[in-house]
């Protein structure tokens, strides 16, 4: 096994996802290990880890399995130095672009979520004893 290849443990270290779903998306399709060992173990490449990567952080944002997949296609066409014609590149940057424009909705739409969240537990610490009040100093004896 050269050094260029990881078994599945190190990618789910590096990328902070469990060997269970690293398999499912293995499963799903939306990642294929690049290569087995003679014992049958998964290897991955940095390639593979950058594309796993691409999906954890998709994954928060609500994107679904399909519209992973669908990213994951659209960016590989585009990087996959084949010659596209014109109308096809700008179809492939179109998607992208329509990507990028759904990820920054819903970071706003998280941001928002957020400011409520924060409010709220302001909220209840001002129902807790004491809470954001100073107590009295205590008195000397």
């Amino acid at each position: 096994m050269g050094s260029e290849h990881m078994q599945i443990g190190e990618v789910a270290a590096r990328t902070e996802l469990s060997l269970r779903t690293i398999r499912h998306y293995e499963d799903t399709g939306l990642v294929i290990p690049s290569a087995r060992s003679q014992g049958g173990f998964r290897l991955y490449t940095e390639a593979d880890v950058a594309r796993l990567m691409v999906i954890r952080r998709m994954k928060p944002l609500g994107f679904t399995l399909d519209e992973m997949r669908d990213l994951l296609v659209t960016t590989d066409r585009l990087d996959s130095g084949d010659e596209l014609s014109a109308a096809e590149r700008e179809e492939l940057v179109e998607r992208v672009r329509g990507f990028e424009q759904a990820t920054q909705q819903r970071v706003r739409d998280l941001r928002t979520q957020l400011e409520r969240a924060e409010e709220f537990a302001a909220t209840l610490r001002g129902h807790l004893p004491h809470a954001g009040r100073q107590l009295p100093a205590p008195v000397p004896m």
